[in-house]
């Protein structure tokens, strides 16, 4: 009988922990980026570059995935030996409360950036997020936040399935879900056609040009997908030593799934031409962005698991402040940026100064006003202090 219980893996890992503060990282150099490539975005520097984009391609492709795949197997850990009860509570309190903190508190000054031409001071603009008009029209939004109202989402909505997973009457589940996926084609294949299969049939309901957070249902699908993943490859021990033991063969189908997608995007960048028709090509760049995520994920995931399953003095307590970090970040970055843009600097200049800055305030906001207080603590989903 294939090992499948799911007691070894109910603790913390390190590996998790050290990939989330990866993740992380990845998001502050990401929207620092926004502010000088060509994307459309709140603000923009005045002298704008193609470069960034052609990293920030990739990592638009897997940086949130591979959060959510994470948030998924730290759900499943979460979840523990709590009645649904007692886990709904704790998820509300550790995301719809900073949601609905950040949306009045944290996400306004975003807003006041991007229209800092309209208003004389802070308080005129500030004034209007209470006329409760969504972004754009008006200044209500969770902008970046919207990750913790998914998150929530997904917790509720995956709930039952998780206490099934923790329950024996998952056994022969777990034991079919090992046999099928533990082989490298199959953990690489299945979760990626299973993803494009149901982009195939939402994303004609729902292209992506007219994306809305509420109504977009294959961006929903898509992204819960990454989250449920998440929650079955760490519920089952024998799965996720496999992904492990397979990271190599992943590395090695991403670089190969990389070509496509990059050629396509190349294309659009008319650094090359392609001989086919503009919709063809760009059905080909979907197709491998969706293989790029999930290659992606399960890559890092299988390295990370490898390499990064080290404890550190100071892995649990900057654990604990990078949800704080994530709340902040875009705000920080657009307020600096806001500043740090209007200096007669190079782009590369600007990006690394907003970059230490942001670090520095968020890291310093946590420790100094988030971290000592229980009030604070609470609005910032932290557990707090006896």
């Amino acid at each position: 009988m294939i090992a499948t219980n799911t007691s070894s893996l109910t603790e913390r890992r390190h590996d998790l922990d050290w990939l989330r503060v990866i993740a992380i990282i990845i998001l502050l150099f990401f929207h620092t980026g926004m502010w000088f490539n060509h994307w459309g975005w709140h603000v923009k520097n005045n002298e704008l570059t193609t470069t960034f984009q052609y990293w920030m391609i990739w990592s638009h492709n897997f940086r949130m995935q591979l959060l959510l795949f994470i948030s998924g197997a730290g759900t499943f850990i979460a979840l523990g030996s709590r009645t649904s009860g007692q886990f709904r509570k704790d998820r509300y309190k550790r995301l719809l409360v900073p949601l609905i903190f950040g949306m009045f508190v944290i996400v306004p000054p975003q807003i006041y950036y991007e229209r800092i031409s309209q208003y004389a001071t802070y308080w005129d603009f500030y004034k209007t997020v209470f006329e409760f008009k969504a972004y754009p029209a008006g200044s209500l939004s969770w902008h970046h936040l919207w990750f913790i109202l998914y998150l929530l989402v997904y917790s509720m909505l995956a709930l039952p399935f998780l206490k099934y997973l923790r329950s024996p009457n998952s056994e022969n589940f777990r034991q079919k879900c090992t046999k099928i996926l533990s082989s490298p084609a199959a953990t690489l294949f299945i979760p990626s056609l299973l993803i494009l299969i149901s982009q195939i049939i939402l994303r004609p309901f729902f292209p992506e040009e007219t994306h809305d957070l509420l109504n977009d249902w294959a961006y929903f699908i898509y992204y819960f997908s990454f989250f449920l993943m998440g929650s079955i490859c760490y519920s089952i021990p024998a799965l996720w030593q496999a992904i492990g033991n397979n990271r190599k063969h992943f590395f090695i189908a991403l670089i190969f799934s990389l070509i496509p997608f990059y050629i396509c995007y190349f294309h659009f960048r008319e650094l090359i031409s392609l001989p086919a028709h503009i919709d063809t090509i760009e059905t080909i760049f979907d197709v491998s962005a969706i293989f790029v995520s999930w290659f992606t994920v399960i890559t890092i995931i299988g390295f990370g698991q490898h390499y990064l399953n080290k404890p550190s003095r100071w892995l649990a307590p900057i654990n604990e402040g990078l949800y704080p970090f994530y709340i902040l970040h875009q705000s920080v970055i657009i307020a600096i940026g806001y500043y740090v843009c209007q200096w007669n600097w190079s782009i590369s200049a600007k990006y690394w100064m907003i970059c230490f800055l942001t670090a520095a305030s968020c890291t310093a906001f946590y420790v100094w006003i988030i971290r000592p207080f229980n009030v604070m603590r609470f609005l910032f989903g932290l557990k707090t202090k006896k």
